[in-house]
């Protein structure tokens, strides 16, 4: 293990994220935000840490291989929930503990969405951009970022790619170099987010709130700058911009890519997991749509389906943002969608959750299965997008999934040790390691009651489910600190 060279690593990514406490700085200067001071402090604060870890080491050089690259990622998205704390803890706008304050952080960071804070319409729009803020670097990885930013490095960007991005099959580039590839990632992120705040505009937000909501749209990240999230609004128009910019930001990035550079929508009529993912947001809605509809939850079938198709794309997506109490919705359907965000979006999106890609590999493998006790002789390959895939990757898939099913029992069993009842414990891990934020029960609204070990606890599940678990538990291993 090369530990100078992460140390080096480390601290220049910590002075790069010092940076993110200018923006709230500037927002609370032009709109005579008297909570700036927390920001000003931890931006020192960051900076001289991130200086006196790099400063011993910064001549160090080499180039990082795959385990190097494992543990900068999860340091480095450990050290980010808790540097991100800072101005939190500092604030006196918020009142929160440093618990709270670190849970705040790692779900903004993480893209999960849950929140302990109550009153976010009072609070400053410096701390209310900054959590928006820390939402739309998580969108992306803040490690891609820096792999596209700062070839100054020196190091493999490649190790910490296949580190941060989600999916099963980690080493497709677009192209043949990492750091072009991850520039032209957040190229099309930054697009989709000048576009999301525009609509917003357009819809009816005001600047501040359309481009704090297209941070936090865009990244599926679901914090808002309001106590009752996008229902603030009572917006037909807003919701429609919502659903669409969740909707594209669940879909493979490389698929935006190809898209663009053919001028042609037929890559994601192609692609299999695409459909997939349609049609399984097309089915929820329908099946949602009907019961509502029958229960006469409400008025119409327009508002039926109105609120259905909104809360399927954003619990479905992983987004997270409500118009209205759907876990108070009759029947299965809080449940059915808890469920959809096992799934979640896309490989390479920003979306949580397992992603289509796997679930629809899952699914032709248990085809495959009963095939074969009909013919036992035949050679059955899986196919994505008409290719064979190798068999390796499947059974990456299968590991994937049984690791995903057994932290998820352990988190649970934790929680209800802990005294949780079985729907708060249940959906509270959901809501975590999905990376999706509202639960149901007793954290359907905010996660604030619940008790600092728990919250510690769901943290480390949010990191996790960000990392999508092998990440985190390759260096728990003790093959992954052997020579």
């Amino acid at each position: 293990m090369q530990y100078k060279v992460i140390q080096r690593v480390l601290g220049l990514l910590l002075m790069v994220f010092s940076l993110t406490m200018l923006p709230p700085i500037v927002i609370g200067w032009t709109m005579d935000d008297p909570d700036i001071l927390p920001f000003g402090k931890s931006f020192a604060l960051l900076l001289i840490g991130g200086l006196l870890l790099w400063l011993p080491v910064y001549r160090e050089r080499a180039e990082l291989r795959s385990r190097d690259g494992f543990l900068i990622v999860v340091l480095f998205w450990v050290v980010l929930g808790l540097s991100g704390s800072l101005p939190l803890i500092l604030s006196e706008a918020v009142d929160l503990s440093v618990t709270d304050a670190v849970f705040e952080s790692m779900s903004g960071l993480t893209t999960t969405g849950a929140t302990v804070i109550i009153g976010l319409d009072s609070l400053p729009r410096s701390i209310l951009f900054y959590r928006q803020e820390l939402q739309w670097l998580g969108g992306m990885g803040i490690i891609v970022l820096a792999v596209a930013i700062l070839p100054i490095l020196g190091v493999g960007g490649m190790q910490l790619y296949r580190a941060e991005t989600p999916g099963p099959m980690k080493d497709a580039k677009l192209t043949p170099r990492i750091t072009e590839t991850a520039k032209l990632l957040w190229y099309i992120y930054l697009v989709l987010t000048i576009l999301c705040a525009m609509a917003y505009r357009v819809a009816g937000m005001e600047w501040f709130d359309a481009v704090s909501h297209s941070f936090s749209t865009v990244a599926i990240g679901g914090f808002s700058t309001h106590d009752s999230s996008l229902g603030h609004f009572d917006n037909s128009a807003i919701e429609a911009v919502a659903v669409v910019f969740m909707l594209l930001s669940g879909v493979h990035f490389g698929l935006h890519f190809i898209a663009w550079r053919s001028a042609s929508v037929m890559g994601y009529v192609r692609d299999s997991e695409f459909r997939a993912y349609v049609g399984l947001m097309a089915g929820l809605a329908v099946v949602s749509t009907v019961y509502l509809y029958y229960n006469a939850t409400y008025d119409s079938f327009l508002q039926s389906l109105r609120h259905s198709l909104f809360h399927v794309v954003s619990i479905g997506t992983t987004a997270g943002f409500t118009t209205t109490g759907y876990s108070e919705w009759p029947g299965f359907l809080p449940v059915l969608l808890l469920f959809a965000s096992f799934i979640g979006g896309c490989a390479a999106s920003t979306a949580g959750g397992m992603k289509v890609i796997r679930f629809l590999l899952l699914v032709k493998q248990g085809i495959r299965e009963v095939n074969r006790l009909i013919h036992p002789n035949a050679r059955i390959s899986i196919k994505i997008n008409r290719n064979p895939l190798p068999e390796n990757v499947m059974q990456a898939v299968w590991g994937f999934f049984s690791v995903y099913i057994a932290v998820f029992v352990v988190f649970m069993l934790v929680l209800m040790a802990q005294g949780h009842e079985q729907i708060t414990a249940f959906s509270a891990v959901a809501a975590t390691l999905n990376n999706l934020g509202p639960g149901l029960g007793e954290v359907a609204g905010t996660f604030k009651s619940l008790d600092d070990f728990s919250k510690w606890w769901l943290c480390l599940a949010m990191l996790m489910g960000r990392l999508e678990l092998f990440t985190m538990l390759v260096i728990l291993t003790p093959a992954f600190w052997r020579k």
